[in-house]
């Protein structure tokens, strides 16, 4: 797997903790320093049919984000077979020929069963808002540490919880 990120994006985030990911296979890191140069880097590393996926984080809206990389990026993933992600770290929503489009926004965390006051597991809230091949909608993430897995629960449009749903259980990434 190749993992690319802008030096913005680096900043803002830090690098992939890569003991936290768990993964069986190795994982390529770079840094670079311009979104540019992200971009080629990703359209080159979907070149290579020997790699599982390539991510890549950028921060903003760089001019290098434009609707024709976009393209040339979903087409060139869909020829080699290796899934691209692009993620757009506090960026405005444009125009994008990306196949599936997310937004995840950090919520409250859970609460802390040993200590009320102490952060629990990490919340988020995922919307699916654009798809080409399924259907959009929302969602709160919840990653329970225990049993290393994050649970989803459908949101309903009050923005509560619905409470019939139960819980989906998504094998965490080891």
């Amino acid at each position: 797997m190749l993992w690319l990120q802008d030096r913005l994006a680096q900043r803002e985030t830090g690098r992939p903790f890569l003991a936290g990911l768990g993964l069986q296979r190795p994982l390529m890191v770079m840094q670079l320093s311009r979104p540019v140069d992200v971009m080629t880097a990703v359209e080159e590393g979907l070149r290579c049919r020997a790699l599982a996926a390539v991510i890549a984080e950028i921060r903003g809206n760089p001019a290098a984000v434009s609707f024709t990389a976009m393209k040339r990026l979903a087409l060139r993933a869909e020829a080699s077979a290796v899934p691209c992600w692009l993620i757009r770290q506090a960026a405005n929503a444009d125009l994008s020929a990306a196949r599936d489009r997310w937004r995840i926004a950090t919520r409250p965390s859970a609460v802390n069963p040993d200590d009320p006051r102490a952060p629990g597991d990490p919340c988020w809230r995922v919307g699916l808002f654009r798809s080409r091949g399924g259907r959009p909608g929302e969602w709160v993430a919840h990653h329970d540490r225990a049993a290393d897995r994050v649970d989803l629960v459908a949101a309903v449009p009050d923005g509560t919880l619905a409470e019939d749903t139960g819980t989906v259980g998504q094998r965490a990434a080891r």
